[in-house]
């Protein structure tokens, strides 16, 4: 009995240690993470999703998240090609197709793509104007885009959108701009105006020429323009007198006098 006691604290122990042993053998990936296998410093490759064991000891697993990431690219400063100091952030979604190269062929993935996204912004930024990167922004995301997919593929990193989220402007830019929005809406309006006198101009030759060939039309704007004058009730009222009786008065007084005999 004595014997028995003195081993059972060591049995005890090594059972334990085996159950510790055999419950990190076990491991348990969710649908969206694989576990990237190492056995003694080896890429074994990547498992899972599901239940499935290891060598305790022997093997090592890294865990790898599949999902897409949100990337905030914070503010970068730059100037562009036409010499405009601006200030642009952007946000970056990304995910990870091959997680052998993303835990092997660099130390951190996530921090690498965020620093690769920082220096394709500032890069982009210099050799764009900033009509393209105010009007084009679309075009601008995706040159992003591209680049900064192309730099993290060999990373097992897939970069699907890139968006440009916030401009800012020096405020003498902002001063300058405001001023030519306002001269080009001048503009418009003088164009509208002129284009509207022209118009107004084009109506009164079409109707002199309808009246020139039709004379009783001049007839019918008499009666009407008297009708007009009617209804508005004036103090003073002025009567059109036609060309026609105008020309004959003029004609009667300059007919010389007829001497009568004495």
């Amino acid at each position: 009995m004595g014997l028995f006691d003195s081993v059972l604290p060591g049995i005890i122990a090594v059972l334990v240690l085996l159950a510790l042993i055999a419950s990190s053998a076990i491991k348990v990936v969710q649908e969206y993470e694989r576990g990237v296998i190492f056995r003694l410093g080896r890429l074994q490759g990547a498992k899972g999703p599901g239940l499935f064991f290891i060598i305790p000891i022997f093997d090592r697993m890294v865990k790898v998240d599949l999902r897409v990431v949100t990337l905030d690219i914070p503010a970068q400063e730059a100037i562009t090609r036409d010499n405009v100091t601006v200030r642009v952030n952007a946000v970056a979604y990304f995910r990870v197709v091959n997680p052998n190269d993303a835990i092997v062929q660099v130390e951190d993935f996530q921090r690498a793509t965020w620093q690769i996204s920082q220096t394709s912004l500032r890069s982009v930024l210099g050799q764009s104007d900033l009509d393209e990167l105010l009007i084009h922004r679309d075009e601008i995301n995706q040159k992003l885009q591209k680049i900064i997919d192309e730099a993290t593929e060999p990373w097992g990193i897939k970069v699907s959108i890139v968006e440009v989220k916030d401009v800012e402007l020096p405020d003498t830019m902002k001063r300058a701009m405001a001023r030519q929005a306002e001269a080009e809406r001048e503009k418009r309006a003088k164009i509208i105006h002129a284009e509207g006198e022209f118009d107004a101009a084009q109506r009164l030759q079409d109707a002199a020429s309808v009246i020139a060939q039709v004379p009783a039309a001049i007839q019918l704007r008499y009666l009407q323009t008297l009708t007009e004058i009617a209804v508005e009730k004036n103090s003073t009222i002025i009567f059109p007198v036609p060309i026609e009786f105008v020309s004959a008065f003029q004609a009667w007084l300059q007919k010389p006098e007829v001497a009568t005999p004495e």
